[in-house]
């Protein structure tokens, strides 16, 4: 029998040292970083590997390393691990060797630990064997056709709506007890909610709907001016901007700032495990956290998409007055002729209707995540984008039956 020695350091260095092929690999460390490996036993036939010094964390990378390569090289019909002179071993170490020796029964070769000490074995038996063979918990998904992905997507999209009709349940039910008990509600919160919606949404507001008014103003009047219909610039911003552009800009405008930040709120208390808290108090999460949100943006919505009709207005009278010689009177004239009370009232509507769409949107996404920061950021652009595609289906069926009622 060929009997081979080897003594390893943790380094990079190797210098033979005797004639019968013992090689030393060291860095200048401390000696407690030290390992030692003693192989024996011819190529093919059962080897045995004597271990003794540090198997840990700091060590382990290159041990295995060597170990593996010794085995490789020598095809052994059985293995044994002499842990003999292992004189500290850590959880990392442990890990190395049950997944060596689940690596070797993979391959069918026999395998097996000797002297081991009882500190060792306790070590080694914290590990799970089980699960270094087990499945992983999410497969590897696999490219499916076009029919499965749609399927797929229907599925998903009909559990969604399930969902969002149940959550709407839980808000309705919320909501019409707030309107019989109103001391129940946590008015405080509701003005802390207006002021961040409302209040700190007006400079966007303003600025977007000034502009939103100059453009129209201005294309329209390249038009009209072609017919000497010039006047008509302000009947066309005033109607435009209070019965469809003022509601949808604002609504668009608060999803983006409220309800992916009432999304991002509710998903990371969920994340710090507070909505848990809450519910093990006694606290109806619904009531406590989601309904001053929506009765906030209910007030303060109304009141920004009339804001953001002014301003549009203004907008409009700007190029009116500057670039088709209108008076500032003859534009105001103008304007309120072609309002109506009916078109305001019906646009502070669509706007509260809007607002309870983006408070409930965001807050039923927010109370889906699950996870982390990643499924935080998923919930937030799921708000923003669902209330997006909401608010546009109800105008639709807005336009619709605001048409029939005034016909």
């Amino acid at each position: 029998m060929v009997f081979y020695h080897y003594t390893y350091r943790h380094s990079i260095k190797l210098v033979r040292s005797s004639t019968r092929g013992a090689y030393r690999m060291g860095r200048r460390k401390s000696q407690q970083t030290d390992y030692t490996l003693s192989v024996t036993g011819p190529q093919g036939a059962p080897v045995s590997i004597g271990v003794s010094g540090r198997m840990a964390l700091e060590t382990l990378q290159p041990l295995m390393a060597e170990v593996r390569s010794i085995l490789r090289d020598r095809s052994p019909s059985q293995i044994t691990i002499d842990l003999g002179g292992v004189t500290y071993l850590d959880s990392a170490g442990a890990l190395a060797l049950v997944q060596l020796e689940s690596d070797a029964q993979t391959g069918s070769i026999p395998f097996q630990f000797i002297n081991t000490t009882d500190e060792a074995r306790r070590i080694m038996d914290l590990i799970d064997r089980k699960a270094l063979t087990m499945a992983p918990l999410i497969s590897e998904r696999v490219s499916s056709g076009i029919i499965e992905q749609i399927g797929e997507a229907f599925i998903s999209f009909a559990a969604d709506v399930v969902m969002v009709l149940a959550f709407v349940g839980e808000l309705l039910r919320a909501l019409g007890y707030a309107c019989v008990h109103p001391r129940s509600v946590r008015w405080g919160d509701v003005l802390f909610y207006m002021k961040r919606a409302g209040v700190d949404g007006l400079p966007i507001v303003s600025l977007i709907s000034l502009l939103l008014g100059l453009i129209l103003a201005f294309m329209s009047s390249l038009q009209l001016k072609q017919f000497g219909a010039g006047i008509y610039v302000a009947s066309l911003v005033g109607v435009a901007m209070v019965r469809e552009l003022g509601p949808i800009m604002t609504a668009i405008l608060v999803a983006g700032r409220s309800g992916s930040a009432f999304a991002a709120e509710i998903g990371t208390m969920i994340v710090n495990e507070e909505v848990d808290a809450l519910a093990v108090m006694g606290f109806d999460t619904t009531r406590f956290l989601i309904v001053p949100k929506v009765i906030a943006s209910m007030l303060v919505v109304p009141l920004l998409s009339l804001y953001a009709s002014v301003f549009g207005i203004l907008g409009g009278m700007i190029i009116g007055v500057t670039g088709l010689d209108l008076s500032v009177y003859t534009y105001a004239k103008q304007t309120m002729d072609s309002i109506d009370t009916f078109g305001v009232v019906s646009s502070l509507i669509k706007a509260a209707v809007f607002a309870m769409i983006i408070a409930g949107i965001g807050c039923q996404r927010g109370s889906q995540v699950r996870g982390g920061a990643a499924s935080v950021g998923a919930a937030t652009t799921s708000a923003v984008v669902s209330a997006i595609f909401l608010i546009i289906v109800c105008d639709s069926a807005f336009a619709i039956i605001l048409y029939y009622i005034q016909v």
